[in-house]
């Protein structure tokens, strides 16, 4: 099992920028592929990028490709996601999840292991 710890949300100005952060207790951080979502208020979940187990590949939604990166530290047991040119679109939940397979998955299904969210508001 793993538990996840997402860290660094907060208030930021339209065309402002966060670096999120999702800490991994546990073992066997370094297998797992990895992703982050979000959630706005009465809205669905929403896939924002993934990444594989040893981070040498990535996968991003539309709606942040070029805005956001995902990383992971496997030697640190963390992953995160940097989020620049933010718009209040953006607002909403943000949660790192863990998935068991070997393959990248964009539904909140797909993964096993959710933290508990961290809150990012775009003011304009």
């Amino acid at each position: 099992q793993v538990q996840l710890v997402e860290s660094g949300g907060g208030m930021v100005q339209t065309g402002g920028s966060l670096r999120l952060s999702c800490a991994a207790a546990g073992r066997f951080f370094n297998r797992y592929f990895m992703g982050w979502f979000r959630q706005a208020p009465e809205k669905e979940r929403e896939f924002l990028a993934a990444i594989t187990d040893n981070g040498g590949s990535t996968y991003y939604a539309d709606s942040v490709k070029g805005r956001f990166t995902i990383a992971r530290d496997n030697a640190r047991n963390m992953m995160y996601l940097q989020m620049n040119s933010l718009n209040p679109e953006d607002t909403a939940v943000y949660y790192c999840a863990a998935r068991q397979y070997y393959s990248l998955s964009t539904i909140p299904s797909g993964y096993f292991a959710w933290g508990q969210g961290t809150p990012v508001t775009v003011s304009s």
